[in-house]
């Protein structure tokens, strides 16, 4: 029995962000150096806070054909370990979470960081309380 296998085709994805932190979280997983995800602002700009906050040790924008994409360099310790423990998406398209200035969580004593979408942008959960926003608590990172 002769098998072919199927063309790859570019599937519509309805989470970008979770694919996103998916990809990171597998590319650990195995140790690579980077990732490449599809290109988009609210990605691009994730992955730079992502870089400022010390996740990420690259981000780079590949401007290919037909669809450009993001090279995201992972970030380790000497030892190999990832910088990176966890990721948890909290805001998801079947149930969106909202919060208040107020309400925006700490994680693990300040040394997770919650990332919030804003009425003046994307920004960590430290900085929006700081400017007294709140809004769509999209991930959590440690």
């Amino acid at each position: 029995m002769v098998t072919t296998a199927t063309p790859v085709r570019d599937t519509q994805v309805t989470d970008p962000i979770a694919d996103m932190l998916t990809r990171i979280r597998n590319g650990l997983a195995v140790r690579r150096d980077s990732v490449t995800v599809p290109a988009s602002k609210v990605k691009l700009e994730l992955a730079r806070l992502l870089q400022r906050e010390g996740f990420l040790s690259g981000v780079e924008r590949v401007d290919t054909r037909p669809h450009a994409s993001l090279k995201l360099q992972l970030r380790y310790y000497e030892n190999r370990e990832p910088v990176i423990t966890g990721l948890r998406r909290v805001s998801r398209p079947g149930l969106r979470t909202y919060v208040g200035h107020n309400e925006i969580p700490r994680l693990y004593g300040g040394l997770g960081v919650s990332f919030v979408s804003t009425s003046k942008g994307v920004m960590t959960g430290r900085e929006a309380w700081k400017q007294g926003l709140g809004g769509e608590l999209l991930f959590w990172v440690w």
